[in-house]
């Protein structure tokens, strides 16, 4: 019986103290080092507002036990096309990495980078994608573990001279970034060049392109601001944009411990797809803004004006469907599903940085003009108050609301006209630019010009001048669609 006492005693000594010695074992064993390659700049947005915060999640949540390595601008050798290899073969733990860089061996993706298929929030399409990833991709990306998927922000038009309409493509010099978008610029009469994006300022300085169809967080680092004054944003799609995948070595991934591997999980899908989909948009809005603190020249195409460049690019989407066929692949089910997709998400809230105080969704025509018969100044927001606020103004022009016409409306400043035909609106430059860059043309639905005096109006929309009528883009008349103030 003693003996017994003894031995039970013993057993429960050793019971209690064992998961101790096991807690001071964990904390003596070094964490697991995980390398994380990418190309982007260590001072890029998507460096410092994205994999950081995504990495340093990951050591708090994993308690310290999990630790990651960031090598940015291919600081472990390599060309960007090759981190896809570099991530299946091991030689980097997780990449993040574009796989438009190697045509054809992720064809599906694709759809998210077909003219006018994305939205222009990155938000929406990275929470969009991230879904039809799950349900359409995971053949294509068999060799991962595939953390999340994320659209850039939306691409503009950036160019020595204004852009308003498919006819000013014409003949013009772009760079471009994807072989959808260089397909979809050449239907426009344009001719795409397709370069790495760190000869572009030499390209333009040359005069080899006249401008670029890419995403706002390219103009900072490449300094394109200084080199290209005139800038055009489309409404609700997005001409042009780039994939990304945060993809992670199998192996590395299945090495873990279970409960390590599980906050890998928490933060891939949605968490992380979100993550970077906020950080396109605010790292554009941002870009936006200094663009306009500048003075430089915004021009916001509505929708009725995005339709006939849609329209237009409709054969490279037909070309997309038709490759996608001889794959035997449903290429216009797939369309389907991503529309849906991004319907879906379509209401996201915007990141915090780029929501718009209700006194910036003023309409905005044109600076008022010092003459006899004008009528009284606005007193509404100016550009410059916008900017002040961090927020540039880049509303469409907004007639008033129907209300009966005075007897005598004011002729509208010759300035003010543009052979524009299709809508178009643009942000004025600061109050010591000229004026005459601050002249947008109204909406293609509008009828006549506005009044000089103000009908009856809430208080908090002030009238203004707007520019003659252009053509009427649309064959069926249209009632005049309410002002737009578009984040980027």
């Amino acid at each position: 019986m003693r003996i017994a006492r003894r031995t039970f005693l013993t057993s429960s000594i050793g019971t209690a103290v064992a998961p101790a010695i096991l807690r001071l074992a964990r904390a003596d064993t070094p964490p697991i080092t995980l390398k994380l390659h990418h190309s982007f700049s260590a001072v890029s947005g998507v460096h410092d507002k994205f994999l950081v915060p995504w990495a340093r999640k990951i050591e708090t949540e994993s308690g310290g036990r999990m630790q990651v390595d960031i090598f940015p601008s291919m600081q472990l050798g390599g060309a960007p096309a090759a981190l896809f290899d570099q991530a299946r073969d091991g030689s980097a733990d997780i990449v993040w990495a574009a796989p438009t860089l190697t045509p054809g061996r992720f064809a599906k993706i694709e759809i998210f980078e077909l003219p006018f298929l994305p939205s222009r929030r990155a938000l929406v399409s990275s929470k969009a994608l991230t879904d039809f990833a799950a349900a359409n991709l995971q053949d294509e990306f068999r060799d991962f573990y595939t953390i999340c998927f994320s659209c850039s922000d939306s691409a503009a038009i950036h160019a020595t001279r204004p852009v308003r309409t498919t006819e000013d493509m014409k003949d013009f010099k772009l760079h471009v970034q994807t072989r959808l978008a260089a397909e979809a610029m050449r239907t426009l009469g344009a001719h795409p060049v397709m370069m790495p994006s760190a000869q572009l300022p030499a390209a333009i300085t040359e005069h080899v392109v006249d401008g670029c169809l890419d995403p706002w967080h390219l103009v900072p680092p490449l300094r394109l601001n200084d080199l290209l004054r005139s800038h055009t944003e489309f409404a609700d799609h997005s001409p042009s944009a780039r994939t990304y995948v945060l993809a992670m070595n199998k192996a590395s991934y299945d090495r873990l411990p279970r409960e390590l591997k599980s906050v890998i999980d928490s933060n891939s899908g949605q968490v992380a797809g979100a993550m970077a989909g906020a950080m396109w948009d605010q790292r554009a809005v941002a870009v936006a803004n200094m663009v306009v603190e500048r003075g430089d020249l915004i021009v916001t195409l509505l929708p009725e004006a995005v339709a006939r460049w849609r329209k237009a690019t409709e054969p490279v989407v037909d070309a997309w469907r038709k490759e996608m066929k001889e794959q035997k692949v449903d290429g216009a089910k797939l369309i389907a599903a991503a529309n849906v997709l991004l319907a879906k998400y379509a209401n996201e809230p915007e990141p915090q940085s780029s929501q718009v105080a209700p006194t910036q969704q003023q309409a905005v025509a044109q600076p008022p003009q010092p003459q006899a018969n004008s009528a009284p100044k606005p007193a509404g927001p100016s550009a410059s108050a916008g900017s002040s606020r961090g927020q540039p103004v880049r509303s469409a022009v907004r007639p008033a609301p129907a209300a009966p016409q005075p007897a005598q409306p004011q002729p509208p400043p010759a300035q003010a006209a543009t052979a524009s035909p299709a809508p178009a609106s643009s942000v004025p430059p600061s109050p010591a630019a000229p004026p005459a860059a601050a002249t947008v043309s109204a909406p293609a639905a509008t009828s006549s010009a506005l009044p000089a005096s103000p009908p009856p109006a809430p208080a908090a929309q002030p009238s203004v001048a707007a520019a003659p009528p252009p053509p009427v883009a649309s064959p069926m008349p249209k009632p005049v669609p309410k002002a737009l103030d578009i984040p980027l």
